[in-house]
């Protein structure tokens, strides 16, 4: 997997730019959580780029505990289906598998002072009306770091959060 120098993403709308302020920059920490977006062309499946773009984001650590370690927890584990009114927030905490749903007030930062903003800048970006495809899916070690992967498809655009703690 290459990744540019520079970075690949589209010009950053307000919404993206907001969701980086508090869920971070692209990055290959492996911990915490970042934000990522890229320009893709229509009718491109989204998987395989949350995939690579989870792989990316644990980087080293992906090569020193093995892809079978990482690929032990993910699993799709939301996906917005046509006539729900989009509500991430409500989705999220709607999510029916038990270990996926316990990260969910994490990444919603609920026991702090910048919840309501979390809850703004997601759906900001994940209720957009131009949003045709949203997914969410579990991501971890298959030990001590688990957290989830939202991906977000409007015209041409992914946005991608992974949020991944112990």
């Amino acid at each position: 997997m290459v990744f540019p120098d520079s970075d690949p993403s589209p010009p950053q709308s307000t919404s993206v730019t907001a969701l980086r302020a508090i869920y971070g920059q692209p990055s290959q920490a492996g911990f915490g959580s970042a934000v990522f977006d890229e320009i893709i062309e229509p009718g491109t499946d989204l998987e395989p780029i949350a995939l690579r773009y989870y792989q990316h984001f644990v980087g080293k650590l992906w090569e020193q505990f093995g892809a079978d370690a990482w690929m032990s927890t993910w699993k799709q584990v939301y996906a917005r289906t046509g006539g729900v009114t989009p509500d991430i927030v409500a989705e999220l905490r709607a999510i029916a598998d038990p270990a996926a749903a316990q990260f969910v007030p994490v990444l919603l930062l609920a026991d702090t002072d910048d919840r309501t903003k979390a809850e703004q800048a997601l759906a900001a970006v994940f209720d957009n009306s131009q949003v045709s495809d949203l997914r969410v899916y579990a991501i971890g070690d298959g030990a001590a770091l688990s957290g989830l992967l939202v991906a977000g498809y409007r015209p041409n655009e992914i946005t991608i959060l992974i949020s991944l703690i112990d």
